[in-house]
């Protein structure tokens, strides 16, 4: 896509956002009609004061005199009304177009692969869905049609002046050409000013998010006075990007300001004389005077929206660079998870994050219907990508992963995660009741089997005893919770969605010893005849696997039940005598 500041505009870009605008078809030519009318009707008003001078002032006749101020301020009612609708329904559409995107947006980004969030700033993106949307909404309101109104109040206000008289008009617009280079400048100069505040307003928002969810790490480590000249030095550099627009503007403005007196006082120089010549009317000369001011003021308006309209642009390429991206998961699958068995295989599975550097080298192993198996091994060894990987969230490069003999991506995705439910170390709450986030707002599941849940997995107490019970709410992130009482809300969440295949990763990780246990139950409740995936680094809590996969490195290197590998005395017989020595100590 090209760059909206490369060029003086892009109407490739332009016509993407004005595809928003097909369901409100009418209003837009509605809105058109009435900027035509606006224009049309300016230059009325002037040249109704100079026949009223001219007939009915300079020649004395009240009574037809009465009937012009009437017309006048009847036309000058219609322009209103127009002009109120026109305000109205161009803001409207602005509104329910960014309404429109924002959803798609937010739509589309919900479909992306996690490699996406990785490695693009979460306030970069909360800029995009807020403020660069809602700037999207000035191509209408302030933009678009405002500069097309602008431009044939213009050409309408020129063309009656040349039509009442060519030599009047050639004088009066003499300094045209010096406002032309002071707006090219300023619109230029703007433009650039602009830029460099949308940037430092994302790099604010970007800074502030990530401070404010990092806050404890902050605390932590003592860091409040480092990040906080950090953040001095963010502020001022936004705040000098704004300063530096406000300039531009300190100087344009006076200047269109002292073009438009100069102006004036060529045509009342020379207009008097012809007035006092009799070559010109005073209802001309005052006519003449009236059509600058109408003239000017959009011009000196014209700059600004144009800039408007071109930052507009540039909120739109930002957001349509998102939403023509390709990072959603391909899903072209058509088959359902709702009757599959369980049976899981990975086939020389390769996958990289970036580019060849390979988390997961030639991974295979099977997974037989009903069965637990214990993933292994140390920190970075690829475990955590296997369950990505067999989710759907990253996509391998090589290799295959199959359900009951089926490709995985020939499942649709909606499908297979579905019928898989992850309970991960890291649980992750909304600022909501308890119910909601066991249910997540599915008003398929029941508040009695919510509760029927719980207490299978043991929770039902510790929720019983908070205040509200299920209605309790644990704010952001669930902080009003201990970490055990979040997981053990997380194993709740699993079991109730009653899937075909479950993911346990690190889930009795960072838990007091009651807990643990607590957790452990619930565990071996949820993998009852279930496929069940499990990655621990606690491997007394994984003995009872049917098969436990060691991986280093990103390779398989063992795979048995428990006492297989222990017979073998290779890395897991290390690994356990580690823990189990360590525990004794």
């Amino acid at each position: 896509m090209s760059k909206v500041s490369g060029k003086a505009f892009d109407f490739n870009l332009l016509k993407k956002v004005l595809y928003y605008l097909k369901p409100y078809k009418h209003i837009f030519a509605f809105t058109i009609a009435s900027t035509i009318l606006l224009a049309v009707l300016s230059p009325l008003r002037p040249w109704l004061i100079q026949f009223t001078i001219d007939n009915y002032v300079a020649i004395p006749n009240s009574e037809k005199l009465l009937k012009m101020v009437l017309l006048m301020i009847g036309i000058l009612i219609l322009e209103s009304i127009i002009q109120f609708y026109n305000t109205f329904y161009t803001n409207w559409l602005g509104q329910t177009v960014i309404k429109d995107l924002r959803i798609n947006l937010f739509r589309h980004i919900l479909n992306f692969k996690l490699k996406y969030f990785d490695n693009t700033p979460i306030g970069t993106l909360v800029t995009r869905m807020i403020s660069d949307i809602e700037a999207i909404a000035d191509i209408f309101s302030e933009g678009l049609l405002v500069i097309m109104g602008d431009l044939l109040k213009i050409i309408a206000v020129i063309a009656v002046m040349l039509y009442r008289d060519v030599k009047i008009t050639i004088i009066s617009l003499s300094v045209l050409p010096l406002l032309f280079i002071a707006t090219s400048w300023f619109q230029k100069s703007i433009k650039k000013a602009f830029q460099e505040v949308r940037s430092q307003i994302a790099h604010l928002n970007a800074f502030v998010q990530e401070h404010i969810t990092g806050m404890s790490v902050v605390q932590i480590f003592n860091r409040e006075e480092v990040e906080y000249e950090k953040f001095k030095k963010i502020n001022a550099k936004h705040r000098d990007a704004n300063i530096n627009s406000i300039w531009y503007y300190s100087i344009f403005f006076p200047v269109v300001e002292l073009l438009l007196a100069t102006s004036i006082g060529l045509l009342v120089w020379w207009g008097t004389g012809s007035v006092i010549k009799e070559e010109v009317s005073l209802g001309t000369l005052i006519a003449f005077i009236l059509y600058l001011h109408m003239l000017f003021r959009p011009i000196r308006e014209l700059a600004d929206k144009f800039n408007t309209l071109q930052m507009g642009m540039v909120a739109s390429e930002r957001v349509f660079k998102i939403l023509d991206s390709n990072e959603t998961i391909e899903n072209k699958g058509k088959l359902s998870m709702d009757n599959v068995k369980g049976n899981i295989e990975f086939q020389n599975v390769w996958f990289a994050y970036n580019n060849e550097d390979w988390i997961l080298k030639n991974v295979s192993f099977t997974i037989a219907e009903g069965k637990s198996v214990a993933i292994v091994g140390p920190t970075g060894a690829g475990k955590t990508s296997v369950i990505n990987l067999f989710g759907r969230y990253y996509e391998y490069q090589q290799g295959k992963i199959l359900v009951d003999g089926c490709d995985l991506r020939e499942y649709d995705v909606n499908s297979l995660r579905k019928n898989i439910a992850f309970v991960l170390q890291d649980i992750f709450l909304f600022s909501d009741t308890i119910a909601n986030n066991i249910s997540l707002n599915n008003p398929s599941i029941t508040r009695q089997e919510i509760i029927e849940a719980a207490k299978a997995v043991g929770a039902h107490n510790f929720i019983m005893n908070l205040p509200g019970n299920y209605e309790f709410n644990v704010k952001e992130r669930g902080g009003m919770l201990s970490v055990g009482q979040r997981q053990l809300i997380a194993f709740i969440r699993a079991y109730v969605q009653n899937p075909k295949i479950l993911v346990l990763d690190e889930a009795t990780s960072s838990v007091d010893t009651e807990t643990e246990q607590l957790i452990q139950l619930a565990t071996n409740k949820l993998t009852e005849n279930r496929t069940s995936i499990i990655i621990a680094h606690r491997l007394a809590t994984i003995q009872k696997a049917d098969k436990i996969i060691v991986l280093d490195h990103g390779e398989v290197i063992e795979q048995g039940s428990h006492q297989e590998l222990l017979k073998q005395n290779g890395h897991y017989k290390r690994l356990f005598e580690l823990q189990f020595n360590g525990n004794n100590d």
